[in-house]
Formats: structure tokens, sequence, C-alpha cells
């Protein structure tokens, strides 16, 4: 049997079009997908789907075993928003699952994981323009901490243990195809069904508020390119700068406006807009590129307009 992929998290804003795109490259048959709650009729319909406890040890370590899976995309995780409200639940999740699959991969069970980190690894002394690879990281949220303790543990997982970990710190990431799930970014995705539906938008942060922005496919073609590059091409095994375009909200809602005219903005920004503020507004992602060719594909107005015409059919 050829061996398989298992993605903890499929149900996830990153973990759906992960499993989709994997499964048209490798087959559904060798990628299996699992959450802690039921996924969707495509999930369920076109491969394997396993309910599991991404905290369980017995329960991961019995999958790997049963579908003879070589390769992990951990996926699970609390994001930053809602992390703020369960810090202790937050923890235990982002940390213990990376345990597990680390410990498993280091008894050589697994051979390859790819693990997400994020632009939350960074803080308010983070040098917020052309953010740096190799930077100050004093991050301020429970997701963000989490996160920069997970890229310790793997860079020290890879050199005490050989682990064969990868990662990427994602920006903020727009998909039509699921809904948001609980980031500080999410108003990039909001925006658009509000668009559509109302006419108007209701932002949760700032006027001038940059951060770092990716549609999902772009962050979908990094993932499977990271993976896919040969071992001694990956440099930074704690998790490797992404970006994708840089923008704020009046910046999208220019763009919108170039379809729907009339679309309006207002501003009341809440808790998020203290997270968003130790943030970085752009990205040097060179590292990424010169390693292992990383390079995105989509700017702002294509990003509005592939949004647009995809969610249109869900408000006529």
């Amino acid at each position: 049997m050829r061996s398989r992929i298992l993605i903890i998290g499929a149900c996830g804003q990153i973990g759906t079009e992960l499993t989709i795109a994997l499964r048209k490259r490798f087959g559904a048959e060798r990628v299996i997908a699992s959450d802690i709650r039921q996924g969707s009729g495509d999930l369920l319909s076109e491969g394997h789907f396993e309910l599991l406890d991404a905290t369980d040890y017995a329960a991961v370590e019995d999958i790997i075993f049963r579908y003879k899976i070589e390769t992990v995309y951990l996926m699970a995780a609390m994001l930053s928003a809602i992390a703020e409200r369960f810090p202790e639940k937050a923890w235990h999740l982002n940390m213990t699952s990376l345990f597990h699959i680390l410990n498993l991969s280091k008894e050589q069970k697994i051979k390859k994981i790819f693990w997400p980190s994020s632009i939350a690894v960074f803080g308010e002394t983070t040098p917020a323009i052309n953010t740096p690879q190799l930077t100050v990281m004093e991050p301020s949220t429970v997701y963000g901490i989490s996160k920069q303790t997970g890229e310790r543990w793997c860079e020290y997982y890879f050199n005490k243990y050989g682990v064969d970990v990868r990662s990427i710190r994602y920006p903020g990431l727009i998909s039509y195809t699921t809904e948001p799930g609980g980031g500080t970014t999410d108003y990039g995705v909001a925006i658009y069904h509000r668009a559509l539906k109302h006419g108007h938008y209701r932002c949760f942060l700032n006027e001038g508020t940059v951060l770092p922005m990716m549609y999902m496919d772009d962050a979908i073609k990094a993932t499977i390119q990271i993976m896919d590059a040969p071992k001694k091409a990956i440099k930074v095994r704690s998790s490797y700068n992404l970006a994708g375009v840089s923008y704020a909200p009046e910046d999208v809602t220019q763009s919108i406006q170039k379809h729907i005219p009339d679309f309006e903005i207002s501003y009341e920004p809440d808790f998020r807009q203290a997270i968003a503020d130790t943030w970085p507004a752009s990205i040097d992602d060179s590292a990424a590129r010169n390693d292992w060719g990383w390079e995105h594909s989509y700017d702002l107005d294509q990003i509005t307009e592939v949004m647009l015409k995809n969610l249109t059919p869900q408000y006529k």
C-alpha cells in the first residue's frame, strides 16, 4: 500500500481547502481527513474521514497506525480572537497536539510533518515594515505565544532528533469556501459577504490598519510547495515568513467599490484592534523565495474579483 497523508483539523478554514487540493493531487484514498467535529458532505463522501481529538495521543497514534500514515498536516488550532477568551483551552489544544505529532515522528511513526505558524508570533517590538525572517518576537496574545513556542519546539526536534517538520507563518487568509475561524484578520472575508448582503460593513478594525493578507489558493500552493521541496532546501526549521499583499480596510473598500459603487464601510473597533496593533504591516519573505522558490500570484483586485464572483450566487 502506498503511503498516506493525514490532515488533522480538516474542517477548518485552511484544512478544508488543503484536503481538497491534496486529494485532487494524490487521490482520495491516500488523504485521510480528520477533525473533532463532523466533516462536510464533501469531506465525508469524497474520501476517508475520522472524528479525532488532536489532544488524544492514543487516538492520533491509532489512526496513524491503521492508515499507515507517513505525512501529517497538523492544522488544528484555536485562533487569535477565540484564544483570548479561552486561554488555557487554546494553549492545551495548540501545544498538546503539536507535541503528540512531534513525538510520534521522533519514534519514527511519521516521516514528515507540516505545522503552520502565524504572523501572530510577532509583537509590538517587532519591526512592522518588511518584518525580517529573524527578528524580535514578543507576542502578546495566547495564540501568538503558542505559535512562537511551537516554532522553538519544531526547531528543537529537528536539531535533536532529526524530525522533518516544516512550517510557514501564515498572514491573514482570504477564502470564499469556508467561514472565518475566529481570527483577527477575519474582516478580510466578512467584508465581501456584507458588501453583497447589506451594501455596508461595520469593521472591527480601525481605518488605516494595514495587515499582511493572502488569497487562500496562494496559501495552499505554499503549503504543498514547502512539503515538496527537497529536505536540504529547507534551511529554516522554526517557520518561514510568507507574504502576499498588505492592505487596510479602506483599501478593500475601494477595491469592492469598483464592482459595487454604493458599498460603504464604517469603523467600530473592538478588542481585536489591540491584537492587530501588535502585528506587522508587511513581511519580508525572501528566505522562502530563495530557499524553495515561493512566489504569490494574487493581488488585492484579483482577490476581490474572485471573492465577489464566487459569493454572489449566495445572495441572489
